[in-house]
């Protein structure tokens, strides 16, 4: 056998495994999915704010984990570290939206607003715009994001978290016309979170709460099947229907 022949070999198959992006990777169903990924053959980018928690992740996974430190609330930067990754992971073929943020707000302190604002749609938008440029240049990839159940209707504890996953999920909706319109082969999957055994999972009288890996492993077999929505746990399924077809002054008693 030739010297080095091995080497290339291994370097062609690294070329043809899928390439994953996860923004908000660090902790939570984030870093759950990155095992997954991980596990089902992906080379994988892995992007967080808490670069600590990322290194830690990175040694787990081991070689085919490249990390980049992003904050999506400085959504300048993080375009300019979002586009360096793909260029470091040598291009991407599906980038999963996680990162995002929340506060039980029910005096409506404006700190908090803000920041949920500037996260989960200023951060959001400017990695979802960043992550469509690039697949529509490329002419295929598929865009997740994970939202919320929060997502279909307003909340009064949490007035700007369920808007803000309104908002994605609206956007993703947009995102998907436009690549109708066009023809291009990019797939957008919108992932409806019922609650999960996070830091984000605040407040009384949760039901249902499912753990991340389990959440992480419905979300691998939604991506597998390129679904255009779908609700995790499958149960949530319900619940969105009756938050649906609940009348508004039924709702506004809860």
């Amino acid at each position: 056998m030739p010297a080095g022949y091995s080497t290339g070999r291994k370097e062609q198959v690294c070329r043809l495994m899928p390439k994953a992006i996860i923004v908000g990777a660090s902790s939570g169903i984030g870093l759950e999915l990155a095992k997954v990924l991980a596990n089902n053959g992906y080379v994988l980018g892995l992007a967080a704010r808490r670069l600590p928690l990322l290194l830690d992740l990175q040694k787990e996974l081991g070689s085919r984990a490249i990390i980049k430190q992003l904050d999506i609330s400085d959504p300048v930067r993080a375009i300019a570290n979002f586009s360096a990754l793909i260029e470091d992971l040598g291009g991407v073929d599906l980038v999963v939206m996680s990162a995002g943020t929340g506060h039980l707000n029910p005096d409506l302190a404006w700190e908090k607003e803000r920041e949920t604002v500037d996260v989960n749609i200023c951060g959001f938008t400017a990695i979802t715009t960043a992550a469509m440029q690039y697949f529509m240049q490329k002419d295929s990839g598929h865009l997740v994001n994970l939202s919320s159940i929060a997502a279909l209707r307003g909340g009064r504890q949490a007035p700007a978290y369920n808007a803000s996953k309104a908002y994605g999920s609206n956007y993703m909706e947009g995102l998907r016309q436009k690549v109708s319109h066009a023809h291009l082969p990019v797939t957008l999957t919108d992932i409806q979170l019922g609650y999960v055994n996070t830091r984000m999972a605040q407040g009384e009288g949760l039901f249902w709460v499912a753990s991340p890996e389990k959440a992480a492993t419905q979300i691998y077999k939604a991506i597998k099947a390129k679904k255009k929505r779908a609700y995790v746990t499958k149960r949530w399924r319900l619940v969105a229907w009756l938050l649906k077809c609940m009348p508004d002054t039924f709702y506004a008693r809860f």
